[in-house]
């Protein structure tokens, strides 16, 4: 997680009430993979890192940890906000978005976990989920357990990592709970205009939009048409 690195561990925590939100595990689409939270390599705390071309094919076995409220409302490595309750994880190399499917060994539960974040940075420790998703997988209350992860393959996936920042630029058109809302206006966007409109999730708060967006431009004075 962004702010991670310079925090210990022990001084997260858990929400204070008792009981969990309806659980559902993360959907997987093939979002487009974005400069945001992919930048390769990074450091952290002395330690360089890569970044991983692709998810494809992506299986580990290690520790896994959680982390909770002392993140709830940050932005994430790609901006989105962190909810301890959200289908998410952190990841050192995966690409962000990715998708996973991580499952407790110690007692064969599983979750599909949508990677949006990097961290955990303690060299023992492989991933780092949600409370909630720590909690659908038996070990929240003990802290970390060990999982195996295996990514799931998406075809269609838009890889735009290469766009520099004088480049990449994005109309956003507006945000939409409802993903049918949102892919008529793109369809009605692109039919009238034309244009590369793409419809990029992300979960705000808990809840899941849907951005409309069109682009990307790569001059400013194309976007203020």
């Amino acid at each position: 997680m962004v702010a991670c690195a310079s925090a210990p561990r022990s001084a997260d925590h858990a929400p204070v009430q008792s009981e969990v939100p309806a659980w559902q595990d993360a959907v997987p689409q093939p979002d487009p993979l974005l400069p945001a939270g992919n930048t390769t390599p990074y450091q952290v705390l002395g330690k360089t890192y890569q970044v991983m071309a692709t998810a494809e094919a992506y299986q580990a076995q290690g520790i896994a940890s959680w982390y909770g409220m002392k993140f709830q409302g940050r932005p994430t490595a790609n901006g989105e906000i962190f909810d301890v309750y959200a289908p998410t994880a952190a990841h050192r190399s995966l690409p962000i978005p990715s998708y996973v499917r991580v499952t407790n060994l110690n007692n064969d539960r599983s979750v599909v976990l949508r990677v949006n974040d990097r961290g955990p940075f303690h060299p023992d420790r492989l991933i780092d989920l949600s409370y909630g998703a720590a909690v659908q997988l038996g070990f929240a209350e003990q802290g970390t357990t060990r999982v195996a992860i295996e990514a799931i393959n998406l075809a269609g996936i838009d890889d735009r990592r290469s766009l520099s920042g004088s480049t990449y630029r994005f109309l956003q058109l507006g945000a939409y709970r409802s993903e049918q809302t949102a892919t008529e206006l793109t369809q009605s966007v692109q039919q009238r205009w034309g244009y590369l409109v793409s419809i990029d999730p992300v979960d705000i708060n808990g809840a899941r939009m849907h951005r409309v967006r069109v682009g990307p431009f790569e001059h400013m004075a194309a976007l203020e048409q």
